[in-house]
C-alpha cells in the first residue's frame, strides 16, 4: 500500500485523488456509452497525468523507520542525485564546512528527513529566486530554509557540534514545508518536511571533526536510508 505525505500536502493529495478518480469514471462511462476506443483514448491521455501528480506526494518508509541508526552515521536528508561535494565558509557553523548537494527531480520522493539524532537550534527562512536547483549558485540566490541541528552527544566518537540541512526551492518548486520547531529533538531519518515539485537539499557539516564522505558525485541516494557521512 502506498503511503502519502498527508501531513504536508493534504489539499494537493485530495485534489489529485479526486482528479484520478474522475478520469477513471469518465473513461469508463465514455467507453460504455459512446465507444470503447474513445474511452481507452481518454484514459491514456488523462489517467497517467493524474496518477503521476498524486504519486509525487508518496512517502515510503525507509531504513530509519525500521532500525536504529548509529550516532556516527549521517543519512541523506533527501532523495536524489549527488551534484556537488565542496568546502564552504559557513557562518552559522562558525568554521569551514563540507557541503553535499542533492538534486531532487520531479520523479523523486520529496519528503525531507533529518540526517542524524539531534536538537533543532535554529530555523531560518529566506525568500529568493527560483533558479534551476541543479546549479550550486541556487543555494545562494534561491528561496531557502536552513535547519540548524545540534547532533546528539556521543561519549565515544567526536561528532560535530552543529550541522545544517538546507532546503532550497528550484525552478518549479514554489513552496518549502518545514514542520520541526526550535528546541525539538529529532531522530535520525525523522521526517522534516518537503519541497514541492523539484528542488535541492544540502547537508552542511564542519570539516573539523573530519567527516568521512561515503558517497560520490552522480550517485543516487534515498533519504533516511543511505549514509552520506560517518565519523
Amino acid at each position: 500500500m502506498i503511503r502519502f505525505a498527508t501531513q504536508y500536502a493534504k489539499t494537493e493529495i485530495s485534489i489529485f485523488s479526486m482528479s484520478l478518480f474522475s478520469d477513471i469514471v469518465v473513461s469508463v462511462l465514455v467507453g460504455v456509452l459512446v465507444s470503447p476506443i474513445v474511452g481507452v483514448l481518454i484514459a491514456v491521455l488523462t489517467v497517467p497525468i493524474s496518477a503521476f501528480l498524486l504519486l509525487f506526494f508518496r512517502d515510503p518508509d525507509r531504513r530509519a523507520n525500521k532500525e536504529n541508526i548509529p550516532l556516527t552515521e549521517f543519512l541523506a536528508p533527501a532523495d536524489g542525485v549527488i551534484t556537488d561535494i565542496s568546502e564552504v565558509d559557513e557562518p552559522q557553523i562558525g568554521k569551514q564546512a563540507k557541503k553535499i548537494g542533492i538534486f531532487m527531480s520531479i520523479f523523486n520522493v520529496h519528503v525531507n528527513r533529518s540526517p542524524c539524532y539531534g536538537k533543532v537550534l535554529q530555523i531560518t527562512y529566506r525568500p529568493g529566486e527560483f533558479l534551476d536547483a541543479r546549479k550550486p549558485e541556487a543555494a545562494i540566490r534561491n528561496e531557502r530554509n536552513d535547519i540548524l541541528i545540534e547532533p546528539r552527544y556521543d561519549p565515544v566518537h567526536n561528532l560535530p557540534e552543529k550541522i545544517i540541512v538546507r532546503q532550497i526551492a528550484g525552478l518549479i518548486a514554489k513552496r518549502i514545508v518545514c514542520t520541526p520547531a526550535v528546541g525539538d529533538e529529532l531522530k535520525a531519518g525523522q521526517r522534516l518536511g518537503m519541497i514541492k515539485f523539484g528542488s535541492r537539499v544540502e547537508l552542511i557539516v564542519p570539516i573539523d571533526p573530519k567527516p568521512e564522505i561515503k558517497i560520490k558525485i552522480g550517485q543516487k541516494v534515498k533519504a533516511g536510508n543511505d549514509v552520506l557521512i560517518t565519523y
